[in-house]
């Protein structure tokens, strides 16, 4: 029990959760739902003082559609039904190539001001399934939540992202951004989005630290809506206040008939009220202001105004005054440096206050809606571990470049940073959605797929090929297995089926490809006399109420060669770029095409090098060197200038990875010989 709860003594609240679908007419002769209620109740008798009706007695109880089973039980999160295990993918350091080509690696590692106590985590994924995941390591570790979770119902959330050198932009297409990705959250209107709430909150309960704090940041509509649920999971006594975040910088044009809205709620909960961590902080008085100075008067038991020697009353001037609960604070100004494009973006000096209020150095800090990264980027800044996740790809890329510059930038100033690693829920996530919506049928998975992709599901019975499992137009179409990485050697098997069936083009649909897989079907198209076009699955046809088909393109072409210095050095130099254009809206597609043939080095916004990779795939791709575009600096170098000198000569395998401006990336491995 909390300190508060001592204090105030504890408050239960009855919930009546069965309900009877049908009551006869009483004596007040109104017909209604019965619930059905604890306590000696007659339904055959009169309401009344002797036979209290049940909603007379009822408490206050925020109820929504899914909140409760059909046979009235209420539902809970099955975290252990959704854990599953986490693939790390990158492992991210300053780079370290330029040390390691001038033979000081050793010097290089002795003055680095890295902390390895902790690697920080950045996890592409749905985050119900992350909090999950992370509970067997992390239950009751975490020090401080913050979560901006989208709270806007109707908002357009497409974007426009420069490419090249800056002087042009074109649409991200909202359909397949890392916003609409939860779009199931508003399937229902405010039942869904509460429920979807919910769930992740209790999870969150389950992470925090018993000094935890969770900061939940909403805005008017929906906060009414929010603050039961939280009371409900952390206790009405573990609400600690409502912070306002006054945006004074934010344009008010109003053409409406209402004031505007230039303000938004964090709602703020502790774990456990007392033990919570807390510092109360200063903010600057905007105009020097004048206070009379206090004493203790122990004739008159009380504080009486100071006078100096003639009885004047002492005044101080006061430049700082104690922080309360409404913080006016601008919103991320469009040319402000730590602007990243990302229309959701929060000012860095909001989660500052947060985090320095909320935790101590070294603390962990959490953010499962991550978006642009900005708990992240404060709280390494800080001196605080983290772990942020988000369901969009393009947020997860906009959060590791933005990371990757604050690592880079302390690093530089002598400061402490820590490096951090890139996860993903990988085959596991898919598999989930298969158990969960489909009942575990791989051929529900296919034929949810083929739908999706506007083709015709084939027969098993009827197909001559268990590999061929669609038809679209006059092509054949092959869909992978949902565990399954798609193979050059499977592509064979799957065009000796097709051509078998009289096919001269094959549609191969896969969530993942064998790396540097294009570089072998033209061999296997000529020996065949079969096109294959590979497209990958893309994972928005896993969201719930998904209706229209995502956008199906092709996998993006990558070439990339190897250049060797004279010194011994070895750089990547990238050669073509094509972009696979996945979330080009529909009616830009053929424009963007074009533009994307003639210059497609314009659409690269990332790329980094790991020049000793396992070609086993056992080890996560290392960042031993990379680029990447700024809002500020547009530019991008096509050759590594890394010198990465090998210490035994013979072959060796460099992997390359390239990630556009949608947040796609698009990897391929590079022989080297030495």
């Amino acid at each position: 029990m909390s300190k508060r709860k001592e204090q105030r003594g504890s408050r239960s609240t009855e919930v009546i959760k069965r309900r009877s679908p049908a009551v006869p007419k009483n004596g007040a002769g109104a017909a209604a739902v019965q619930p059905v209620a604890a306590g000696n109740v007659d339904p055959g008798k009169p309401w009344g003082p002797d036979n209290p009706h049940p909603l007379s007695t009822m408490k206050t109880e925020l109820v929504w559609e899914g909140k409760y089973d059909e046979w009235g039980n209420r539902r809970t999160v099955d975290a252990a039904g959704l854990a599953m295990p986490m693939q790390r993918i990158e492992t991210i350091d300053q780079p370290r190539s330029e040390a390691a080509a001038a033979g000081q690696l050793a010097m290089f590692e002795k003055k680095s001001t890295r902390v390895d106590d902790f690697r920080n985590r950045l996890i592409w994924g749905d985050n119900k399934l992350v909090m999950a995941s992370l509970l067997k390591e992390f239950k009751g570790k975490i020090d401080l939540i913050y979560i901006d979770p989208p709270f806007d119902v109707g908002a357009d959330f497409s974007m426009n992202v420069p490419i090249g050198d800056g002087k042009e932009e074109i649409e991200k297409d909202q359909s397949a951004m890392e916003m609409v990705a939860y779009r199931d959250m508003w399937g229902r209107g405010r039942d869904s989005y509460v429920q979807m709430i919910s769930e992740r909150v209790t999870l969150m309960a389950s992470l925090l630290s018993e000094r935890g704090t969770l900061y939940l940041h909403c805005n008017q509509g929906m906060m009414p809506f929010l603050r039961p649920v939280l009371d409900e999971v952390f206790g009405a006594d573990n609400h600690l206040n409502d912070v306002i975040w006054h945006f004074e910088n934010k344009p008010k044009f109003s053409f409406s008939k209402v004031l505007p809205r230039d303000w938004e709620i964090l709602l703020v909960y502790a774990k456990s009220y007392g033990d919570h961590a807390f510092k109360h902080q200063m903010v600057p008085v905007k105009e020097v202001q004048q206070q009379a100075i206090v004493a203790w008067d122990p004739v008159a038991k009380k504080r009486v105004a100071k006078r100096d020697e003639r009885g004047d009353i002492i005044y101080e001037t006061r430049t700082e005054k104690l922080m309360g609960s409404v913080w006016i604070l601008p919103i991320v100004h469009p040319i402000a440096h730590e602007r990243t494009g990302y229309d959701t973006q929060k000012p860095e000096t909001l989660l500052e206050r947060v985090i320095e209020i909320s935790s101590e150095p070294g603390d962990l800090v959490a953010d499962f809606f991550c978006g642009s990264g900005t708990t992240g980027a404060v709280a390494e800044k800080l001196g605080r571990r983290w772990i942020m996740a988000d369901l969009g790809r393009f947020a997860v890329h906009t959060t590791r470049k933005r990371l990757i510059d604050v690592q880079r930038t302390l690093s530089a100033e002598g400061k402490p940073y820590r490096a951090f690693d890139l996860y993903n829920l990988g085959r596991y996530e898919r598999q989930w959605w298969q158990q969960d919506a489909l009942k575990g049928a791989d051929t529900e998975h296919r034929r949810v797929v083929l739908e999706f992709f506007r083709a015709e599901v084939l027969d098993p019975a009827k197909s001559s090929s268990p590999l061929i499992h669609g038809r679209k137009g006059r092509a054949v179409c092959h869909v992978d297995g949902i565990d399954s990485i798609f193979s050059a050697a499977e592509a064979r098997e799957v065009a000796k089926a097709a051509a078998g069936m009289g096919a001269t083009e094959c549609y191969c649909l896969a969530w993942g490809f064998e790396m540097d897989i294009r570089q072998r079907i033209e061999k296997i198209e000529a020996d065949l006399g079969v096109k294959l076009t590979l497209i990958p699955i893309p994972r928005e046809i896993m969201e719930k109420n998904r209706k229209g088909p995502p956008p199906w393109l092709e996998v993006a072409v990558l070439e990339a060669e190897a250049v060797y210095r004279k010194d011994g050095g070895v750089d990547i130099k990238l050669t073509k770029f094509l972009p696979s254009l996945a979330e080009v809206p529909t009616k830009e597609l053929e424009s963007i095409k074009e533009r994307a043939v003639k210059s497609g080095f314009d659409f690269i916004d990332f790329w980094a090098v790991d020049f000793e990779w396992d070609p086993s795939g056992e080890k996560p791709f290392n960042h031993h060197w990379q680029d990447y575009r700024t809002r500020k600096d547009r530019s991008l170098k096509t050759v590594s200038d890394a010198g990465h000198v090998y210490a035994k000569k013979g072959k060796h395998t460099a992997c390359v990875k390239v990630v556009d401006v949608f947040g796609c990336d698009t990897s391929i491995t590079v022989n080297v010989k030495v």
